[in-house]
């Protein structure tokens, strides 16, 4: 067997950074590589993998519920009318990252996807998506943490005046939001 595949409590066969925690696992099987669409939800992603950047993902996936009560959601037109007392009010909240950087970037990121035409984020991210790799990855050593793609689509973001959004963090989104698919040969999900 592949030692970059574990084997779980439930007999699945996963890729072995799944292994070390139920939430890991629970994300991993429901979440991660497969296809997202929807401005509010790539929203999220982009704020959540902002958030991550320095930190593990452990930390941001355990405190997401609290991550989307306090930011309504992820709604970019709710976020967009944060203003002081809405960064005070988080900067307060034990139960997120207290990062005055990183809130302000996902407020003003908040404000720039507003003006943006609906389906126009989602459009936009997804045009950046590689074509599917020739073959699977067998070993995470074979996985980058920066593509082409990904750097493009950070250039282009930022160009746009987004922030937190380096080619690192999009290529954990592309991971994430299933733009691209890097669950090894073995695991069940491959």
């Amino acid at each position: 067997m592949n030692p970059a595949i574990r084997i779980g409590p439930d007999g699945l066969a996963r890729c072995a950074w799944a292994d070390a925690d139920d939430e890991y696992r629970r994300y991993h099987d429901e979440e991660w590589g497969r296809p997202l669409h929807g401005d509010r939800a790539l929203f999220e992603k982009l704020s959540l993998e902002g958030f991550q950047a320095g930190l593990s993902w452990i930390t941001i996936l355990r405190k997401r519920p609290r991550f989307r009560q306090v930011f309504a959601g992820f709604d970019p037109a709710v976020v967009a009318d944060f203003d002081e007392s809405d960064v005070e009010r988080l900067m307060a909240d034990a139960g997120i990252v207290r990062n005055r950087a990183k809130i302000l970037a996902v407020i003003g990121n908040a404000r720039i996807v507003r003006e943006w035409d609906p389906g126009e984020l989602d459009a936009l991210m997804w045009s950046f998506a590689p074509s599917p790799r020739a073959e699977r990855p067998t070993t995470f050593a074979e996985v980058p943490a920066v593509t082409p793609a990904s750097a493009a689509l950070s250039k282009e973001l930022r160009r746009r005046g987004l922030r937190f959004v380096g080619p690192t963090t999009m290529y954990a989104l592309m991971q994430s939001a299933g733009m691209v698919d890097d669950h090894l040969v073995g695991c069940w999900r491959a």
